[in-house]
């Protein structure tokens, strides 16, 4: 009797699972499940898919072209002007048709395959590819498994220059420019392609990876400062050949990157710090293409990275505002970088937590990023740069005593460190204890001093670190710190140990910016 029993409940569960293959292959094929089970399932596709792109011209000249496609009928623009606004009277733009996958109609078709040339790619396989503007063909498919499969296309993008890159999960990026007319100097335009599921568990996993103290005690950052990156391949400011003279044929985004990348693999950091004017706003009229570049090394090697902002990064008008290339950079994989709280001047103020080894969940090192702004608000008053806000150093100093409980419970020395960009006024002391490099230049730094570096004192913080001044590449301490005695009063009246803060400078990084390349190790 058992036995008949057991023989039933294999049989029945055989029966289930080939039932369930076989309705599961029906439905990837010709949708036989109700629509509430079968958007549970893997395949598919949460957001829209696309249906058809395009590319549009128009001319201020002519009032009756259209530079913008029906909203209604389902067409939204990519918005950005295939000539980046130096066709004089003409632009260019893509549009792309989406719909969600339960508003697809019986028979209508969806992309699955997109490319960019004068010739028809389906020629040799016989696929009825679509030619549109501008040299694109795309192949659509009205078989309705398409469109929960990994060929259909979800998303579609615009970058720009010969060296473009697209660092993004599930981009591919067209080997071939759109076919426009391209007069001296524009930058190509290229499409960027995201086809099937869009992973966004395993995006957030490559962001809120862990940052721990090896086994062996080291934890390496390097900061990299002022890359001065430009859209397409940029020009050198400041380089010399072999030979010491004067460089006249030079790509400075292509060496920038070269030498970044030496780094990257020579020093192996555990954690990459972007601290200002990875952009050269006036060169980069499109301030995705640009960021990409830089990022692009540090995801292929799975590097976690955090970035604040410099005065060049959203220096021209063309530039995307800080929030915008925040929100871009949040979302790349292994990014660290937060917009920071609302409520506090400027964008990229926050903190980064490093766990002690092993298992620990102690914190070993606490590093704050924030925001150093641009240029002066009161140029009649205080000339030059912009300082850190009191909502700043006000938020500065209410986290770092929220942390001391929990910092406390450590059982090695825990250390505080911070990253701007433009340097303190103490920078420009006269007196300081140089170690580890050289003054070159005379300090940038405001000509208010908001006292920041009474806080970074008062709180305990080790080191400060900075950019801005390309080929000052030195540490320093103020007399007062380093003067036996324990603690006394500086000139603001506010008690030093003898511990510092250090106050040190990542030199540049760029060719797109005055003189040579930088970077500075920390470990």
């Amino acid at each position: 009797m058992t036995r008949r029993i057991l023989r039933t409940l294999t049989q029945l569960a055989l029966l289930t699972v080939t039932i369930s293959l076989v309705v599961f292959l029906a439905d990837s094929r010709y949708r036989v499940l109700p629509t509430s089970i079968h958007d549970r399932l893997p395949t598919h596709h949460a957001g829209s898919v696309v249906t058809d792109i395009t590319v549009t011209f128009c001319s201020s000249a002519n009032p009756f072209s259209t530079c913008k496609l029906s909203e209604d009928e389902g067409w939204r623009r990519v918005e950005k002007d295939l000539y980046l606004g130096s066709g004089w009277l003409q632009s260019a733009w893509v549009h792309v048709k989406r719909k969600s996958e339960e508003e697809l109609t019986a028979g209508e078709k969806v992309v699955v395959g997109v490319r960019v040339g004068r010739l028809n790619p389906g020629v040799a396989d016989g696929e009825d590819w679509e030619r549109r503007e501008a040299g694109v063909w795309v192949l659509r498919s009205g078989r309705r498994h398409d469109s929960d499969s990994d060929r259909a296309v979800t998303a579609v993008d615009v970058l720009f220059g010969a060296d473009a890159v697209d660092p993004r999960s599930g981009w591919v990026l067209a080997g071939t420019p759109l076919l426009v007319e391209s007069g001296r100097g524009l930058q190509q335009a290229r499409l960027s392609v995201r086809c099937g599921r869009h992973n966004v568990k395993g995006e957030e996993k490559t962001r809120d990876a862990q940052l721990r103290v090896r086994k062996d005690g080291r934890f390496k950052i390097l900061q990299i400062s002022d890359a001065h990156l430009s859209t397409g391949t940029g020009v050198c400011r400041d380089a010399i050949d072999a030979s010491g003279q004067p460089s006249t044929n030079c790509e400075a985004d292509v060496r920038t990157l070269e030498f970044i990348e030496s780094i990257l693999d020579s020093e192996t950091p555990d954690l990459v710090v972007l601290s200002g004017d990875q952009v050269e706003g006036p060169s980069s009229p499109d301030t995705q293409s640009t960021l990409f570049k830089l990022a692009a090394p540090l995801i292929e090697r799975k590097l976690p990275f955090a970035s604040i902002f410099g005065n060049h990064d959203d220096e021209s008008l063309v530039s995307l505002s800080r929030s915008a290339q925040m929100s871009i950079l949040q979302n790349l994989p292994y990014s660290l970088s937060q917009p920071g709280p609302a409520d506090v001047d400027g964008i990229g103020n926050y903190v980064l937590e490093i766990l002690a080894p092993g298992s620990s969940q102690h914190s070993a090192l606490t590093i704050y990023l924030l925001d150093s702004h641009s240029l002066s608000p009161d140029e009649k008053r205080y000339k030059g740069y912009d300082w850190l806000k009191p909502s700043q150093i006000s938020w500065f100093k209410s986290t770092a005593q929220s942390l001391r409980k929990a910092h406390a419970k450590y059982s090695h020395f825990h250390l505080d460190m911070a990253f701007i960009h433009i340097p303190l006024p103490e920078y420009a002391e006269q007196n300081l204890l140089v170690r580890g490099g050289e003054w070159r230049e005379g300090v940038t730094a405001p000509g208010y001093n908001s006292r920041f570096y009474d806080a970074l004192v008062e709180e305990g913080v080790v080191a400060v670190g900075c950019g801005h001044d390309h080929v000052n590449d030195y540490c320093a301490l103020r007399p007062s710190a380093v003067s036996g005695g324990g603690a006394h009063e500086n000139d603001h009246g506010v008690k030093e140990g003898k511990l510092g803060p250090w106050m040190c400078y990542a030199g540049g990084s760029g060719f797109g910016g005055d003189l040579d390349e930088g970077g500075v190790l920390w470990e």
